[in-house]
C-alpha cells in the first residue's frame, strides 16, 4: 500500500484527513501540522484542528516550526512518503520537500483553479457574486496554486449561504473528491493537465474589509456580510455618546429602498433597513459593541435607533 504523509492545520483539512485514512487508498504513517498556539483568554496552548484529529485516529504527527528547516526535511526523508497530500496547511512548501514522494504532492484547493489563487478563496467567490465555486485537486509546485489539475468539483452558492456554510460544504466536497480520484491517480489512469490562463488571486482578508460603505450597491454590500461571516465580521458605526458606536452586521439581504447613503430608512418588526448608493440594505441579524448577537427584532428593543439616524 502506499505510505502518504497528510499536511494539514485548519478544521477544513478535517474530513479529507478523515477520509484518507479510512478509505484504504493509502496508509497514511504521519501527520504534519503547525505548532499549537496560545488560544483564549488564559492563552493556553492548543492543539489545531488536524492535529487533534490524527491523535483520535492514532496517527503520528509532526509540527516544525518551519517545514523548509533542514532537520524537518531529514525526518520527513526518513518516513518516505510516496505520497503527500495537503490542505489548509498554513505554509509554502519548498521545492525540495515537494520533489520527496514519487507520486509528488497534491493539495485540495477551495476553488476552481485557475480562479482565486491564494490565501482566501471562499469569501472572494462571495464578495465577487459568483453563483458558483468548488473544490479542485491538484499536483503542487513551486508556485502559489498554479500546478496542473488533476480533478474538480462545482457546488452553487445559494442566497443564504456564507463563509461558514460555504466552508463546511466544501470540507466534504474535498473530501469526496480526493478519495473518488486518487486512486486514478496513483495508478497513472487519471494524468493532471495544466491550468488554463486567465487566474485570478484571492489576497488575505483583513478586518479593515469589513468596514461597510454605504456609497456601494446593497448587493455589493449583501455579499461582504456573506463572505465575511463569521470572520472578520462587517460593521459601521451608529451615532452614540460620547463617541460612534460600532455596530456588527452578522446577517443581511438586500431589498428596494431609496435615501441618503447610510441613513436609517425603516425600522420594523423584523429589520433595520439602511440606504446605500443603490437600493437599501435591510439588517437582519446585528450586535452592538459589548453586547449579543440579536435578531433586529430583538436588538431595536433594547437599543433606540429610530429612522434618519445616519450610519457611518
Amino acid at each position: 500500500m502506499v505510505k502518504a504523509v497528510f499536511f494539514g492545520t485548519a478544521e477544513i483539512a478535517c474530513p479529507s484527513l478523515e477520509a484518507l485514512a479510512e478509505s484504504g487508498i493509502v496508509k497514511v504513517v504521519a501527520v504534519v501540522s503547525q505548532p499549537d498556539r496560545p488560544k483564549g483568554r488564559d492563552l493556553q496552548l492548543q492543539a489545531t484542528a488536524v492535529k487533534a484529529l490524527a491523535m483520535k485516529l492514532e496517527i503520528p504527527v509532526l509540527q516544525p516550526e518551519r517545514a523548509r528547516s533542514e532537520s524537518f526535511l531529514a525526518e520527513l526523508r526518513e518516513l518516505a512518503p510516496e505520497l503527500i497530500v495537503v490542505m489548509a496547511y498554513g505554509q509554502i512548501l519548498p521545492p525540495a520537500l515537494l520533489e520527496i514522494p514519487p507520486h509528488g504532492c497534491v493539495n485540495i484547493h477551495t476553488s476552481i483553479l485557475p480562479k482565486y489563487r491564494g490565501a482566501a478563496p471562499i469569501q472572494w467567490a462571495l464578495l465577487n457574486g459568483d453563483p458558483e465555486t468548488g473544490v479542485t485537486l491538484m499536483k503542487m509546485d513551486a508556485g502559489m496554486d498554479t500546478g496542473p489539475v488533476i480533478a474538480f468539483a462545482r457546488t452553487p452558492i445559494d442566497f443564504d449561504d456564507n463563509a461558514e456554510t460555504v466552508h463546511d460544504r466544501l470540507a466534504l466536497k474535498g473530501a469526496s473528491l480526493l478519495v473518488e480520484k486518487l486512486p486514478d491517480y496513483l495508478n497513472g489512469s487519471l494524468k493532471p493537465v495544466p491550468q488554463p490562463e486567465g487566474a485570478t488571486l484571492a489576497r488575505k482578508i483583513t478586518k479593515e474589509d469589513g468596514r461597510l460603505n454605504w456609497n456601494e450597491p446593497a448587493p455589493a454590500l449583501w455579499n461582504r456580510v456573506r463572505a465575511l461571516t463569521p470572520w472578520p465580521g462587517t460593521f459601521a458605526f451608529m451615532p452614540a455618546e460620547p463617541k460612534p458606536q460600532l455596530l456588527k452586521v452578522w446577517k443581511a439581504k438586500p431589498t428596494a429602498g431609496e435615501g441618503t447613503p447610510g441613513k436609517v430608512v425603516a425600522v420594523t418588526k423584523e429589520s433595520i433597513v439602511v440606504a446605500c448608493g443603490v437600493d437599501a440594505l435591510e439588517l437582519l441579524e446585528v450586535q452592538r459593541e459589548g453586547g449579543k448577537r440579536l435578531l433586529a427584532r430583538d436588538f431595536v428593543l433594547g437599543c433606540p435607533i429610530r429612522v434618519g439616524q445616519q450610519l457611518e
